[in-house]
């Protein structure tokens, strides 16, 4: 999972870092709203946290801005040296998904992002999995759907599971290639169009469909469904 940071204290964020990577996840670390915003416009993310005092605007304004903003905006955790119950209440108010209040507290920390993950991106396991006409079954790296059985690579598996479980939602192409071929600097952009078109092709994901792939110029790729 990729997560974004957003807190003005130095040490706040290598914690946060070491704590995402100690759970498998990737971290991006910002000091201001403005970088994060720009980072929010070009990329996608998991997970966010927020510091509430920051030093070119505050906590709940960029809240605020990305309930609004994004067409799927992740959970959000609020940290704060608040503790005040109102400011819990206007925390949660503004769109923030959780609360925690400085000094942070590295098990329940780890707890509450795992919760947050958890529930907005529930864990399936099962060998088989239908969306629509589609089935993906996972031990033979087949998809089957009107008749016909396609058997993928790994990494055409994982990519097309990842779109799927995603449908409707923008992934940014560093989010495509992290999911899918980790944290590897070796790995080209042409890799992941080479997939997509792969996956476009041989699964008939096209306008017309159940599903098709749409390629948002500049920013990565998104299935959609439709009604047919």
């Amino acid at each position: 999972m990729r997560i974004a940071v957003l807190d003005d204290d130095r040490l706040q964020l290598e914690l946060m870092e070491r704590v995402a990577h100690e759970m498998g996840h990737t971290c991006s670390l910002h000091t201001t709203g403005q970088s994060f915003q720009q980072e929010l416009r070009r990329e996608t993310f998991d997970m966010l946290v927020v510091d509430w005092v920051l030093p070119d605007t505050s906590g709940p304004e960029v809240i605020q801005w990305a309930r609004t903003n994004l067409e799927h905006a992740p959970p959000i955790l609020f940290i704060t040296h608040r503790s005040e119950e109102s400011d819990i209440v206007e925390g949660l108010q503004c769109g923030a998904d959780d609360f925690m209040v400085k000094p942070l507290r590295l098990a329940e920390l780890k707890a509450r992002i795992h919760a947050l993950l958890r529930r907005a991106y529930p864990l399936c396991t099962d060998d088989v999995q239908r969306f629509g006409p589609y089935t993906f079954t996972r031990s033979a790296l087949t998809v089957g759907f009107e008749g016909q059985e396609v058997l993928l690579t790994h990494r055409e598996f994982a990519l097309a599971m990842l779109l799927f479980q995603n449908a409707g939602r923008l992934m940014s192409r560093d989010h495509l290639r992290e999911s899918v071929w980790g944290q590897n600097p070796d790995v080209l952009s042409r890799s992941l169009d080479t997939h997509v078109s792969r996956l476009r092709q041989v699964l008939q994901l096209r306008p017309g469909n159940h599903y098709s792939i749409a390629a948002v110029y500049g920013l990565g790729y998104r299935l959609d469904a439709h009604e047919n």
